[in-house]
């Protein structure tokens, strides 16, 4: 299993309410409906809250500004995140996304990679 993640900035004339609004209520249902042609295996958002205990932790461990949310899709192999780029139907869904992303994620301050889980702690 290996994950994409998207360590995401919003654009910046959005608030974070409306940023996290539109990530939840419209982006993830169309992530979800694209999911099976996208070879997607499970989908997360992470949101931060808004809490003191996060002003807390950056100051104490002198960090800068975090992300506006982390995304995490995942999928069996590279080979089959990459498979969709193959057929047209997995290419109208990855563009369907991208242009949705346009509407809320600063792409060229938000960082993605692929990566693979090594869990130390837990199951």
């Amino acid at each position: 299993m290996i994950k994409l993640t998207f360590c995401i900035h919003r654009l910046p004339h959005m608030t974070r309410e409306e940023f996290q609004s539109y990530w939840l209520d419209t982006h993830g249902p169309l992530v979800k409906k694209h999911a099976q042609a996208l070879n997607v295996r499970r989908y997360l958002q992470h949101h931060p809250m808004d809490h003191p205990i996060n002003d807390a932790i950056k100051k104490s461990r002198g960090t800068p500004e975090g992300f506006d949310g982390v995304a995490e899709l995942w999928f069996d192999s590279v080979e089959s995140m990459m498979e969709p780029a193959n057929s047209e139907t997995g290419r109208a869904a990855m563009k369907a996304i991208r242009e949705d992303e346009a509407r809320f994620i600063d792409s060229e301050n938000s960082p993605v990679w692929v990566g693979q889980d090594h869990i130390l702690v837990g199951g």
